[in-house]
């Protein structure tokens, strides 16, 4: 095992954050942005270490090499950093406080999931890209810990347009409101999972739906696999803060008929949205006293240890990306073409969540990694989603949106309030003491479930 450039860094000025599905679109965005972000406003000998993740080597590759790309152009161009530094400044100097590494995983194949986290709990990670003089040479590297891993990944299922519906949502709802809530997607339906193994076994030829597996149970059973990367010990979190799950939702949960027998659905039609309804009920109500016996569980926690060998669990926040023009929508290059026009013009029109590239959409998912801890206690993060907001003159910021069940931050806020919020739906229903009731016992039931499962198909991989 190789010496990392790090090692002899104070821990707090080591910063190791892991990005799924970061080879495009948003999460390529959410890798672009971090290294901008961290560079302006961490210490100037701080050290970022970077893990994307990618379903091949060769994606891998690609996108390391982008994104070294993107700091060695930022670390040149930007005015900031020189500004830090003052005319000493050398972009070599800020590029080589970024490392960037990567693992393979498809978080549709549990024995890949499995095969990734052993890597990165008691194996190593080398540069799979040849280095220059901006970045250090990375070789067989130990990660002892990670801060932030950010659940980016995720397919929509979609074949393309419903043309019909396309022209009844937007003489029906108006243009603004038909393209932050669409209901015209062409939902493919019934794809699978592939099997565990090739064997004849029943636990081997067990599936399950692939858009709920990539977009929610995946990333569960990865997060679980991950805690002890996540977590630290009571004394250590005095100059460590707590390991960060961040899950990453959509402004457009299926709000309605979501039923919790029904979300994993092989032939679910709105299989993407319900996978992201079930994200918020899940990151929302991982505090909520009725969760714990189930998230403690996830969380490995054992309530049996001692106090001086306490164990301090992650975090858990939800972030969404508002609306971002990507290719998890299959579009034509013409339609792509005069989709991202619409994108603007319905921004300009007033909608605080068509954020259109994926560097803005990646906002709040990367304020969560890198905003200092008690901030965002003092904003009880935990208890909101947070999405990338934007303006009409391109400003953002990170802004609570409205979880159906459960309000803004589990408050009855009055109607005289709830009005004047911009970005809600227009069919949202002001959250009552009895909605929040319910909400909590829902995500106690989807807790309960999701544990199930896991513990289920934990059980078959063993077998196999």
């Amino acid at each position: 095992m190789a010496p990392a450039p790090w090692d002899s860094i104070p821990p707090q000025d080591k910063l190791f954050v892991l990005v799924t599905g970061a080879n495009s679109g948003i999460g390529f965005g959410i890798g672009e942005r971090l290294i901008d972000e961290f560079l302006t406003t961490r210490p100037l000998t701080a050290h970022l270490v970077l893990i994307p993740t990618t379903r091949s080597e060769s994606k891998s590759a690609l996108t390391i090499s982008g994104l070294r790309e993107h700091a060695k152009k930022f670390a040149t161009t930007s005015k900031a950093l020189r500004s830090r530094v003052g005319p000493s400044y050398n972009p070599r100097d800020a590029t080589k406080r970024v490392h960037l590494l990567s693992i393979q995983i498809d978080l549709c194949q549990f024995t890949s999931i499995r095969k990734a986290a052993d890597q990165l709990i008691n194996g190593t990670l080398t540069s799979i890209y040849q280095d220059d003089d901006f970045f250090e040479s990375l070789q067989d590297i130990k990660i002892p810990r990670l801060d932030a891993v950010i659940f980016n990944a995720g397919i929509g299922g979609w074949y393309g347009l419903d043309w019909p519906k396309v022209f009844h949502n937007i003489f029906t709802k108006g243009l603004l409101q038909a393209t932050t809530y669409p209901t015209f997607k062409g939902s493919l339906g019934g794809h699978l999972t592939k099997p565990l193994s090739n064997t004849k076994s029943k636990a081997a030829n067990e599936v399950m739906g692939e858009v709920f597996c990539a977009n929610v149970f995946g990333h569960y059973m990865f997060a679980h696999r991950l805690v002890p990367l996540l977590q630290r010990k009571a004394d250590v979190s005095k100059t460590l803060n707590p390991g960060r799950i961040i899950w990453e939702s959509s402004v457009e949960p299926v709000w309605k008929n979501f039923d919790l027998e029904d979300f994993q659905a092989i032939k679910n039609p709105a299989a993407y949205e319900s996978s992201k309804r079930l994200t918020d009920i899940l990151a929302i109500t991982a505090t909520l006293p009725a969760c714990q016996p189930f998230v403690k569980n996830f969380l490995q926690i054992d309530d049996s240890e001692k106090k001086d060998t306490a164990i301090v669990p992650p975090n858990q926040y939800l972030a969404h990306p508002g609306i971002v023009q990507t290719t998890i929508f299959p579009l034509g290059a013409f339609l792509f073409f005069w989709y991202k026009v619409v994108l603007y013009l319905v921004r300009w029109m007033g909608s605080p969540w068509h954020c259109v590239t994926s560097y803005n959409g990646a906002l709040s998912p990367v304020w969560l990694a890198l905003e200092q801890q008690e901030a965002l206690d003092a904003a009880h993060a935990e208890r909101s989603k947070w999405g990338s907001a934007i303006n009409r003159l391109g400003r953002q910021r990170a802004k609570k949106d409205e979880v159906e069940g459960w309000g803004w931050d589990g408050k009855v806020e009055s109607p005289s309030v709830t009005r004047k919020i911009t970005g809600r739906r227009p069919d949202a229903v002001d959250l009552t003491e009895e909605r929040r009731i319910e909400f909590e016992a829902l995500g106690a039931e989807c807790w309960r479930e999701m544990e199930r499962l896991r513990k289920e198909w934990e059980s078959r991989l063993n077998e196999v």
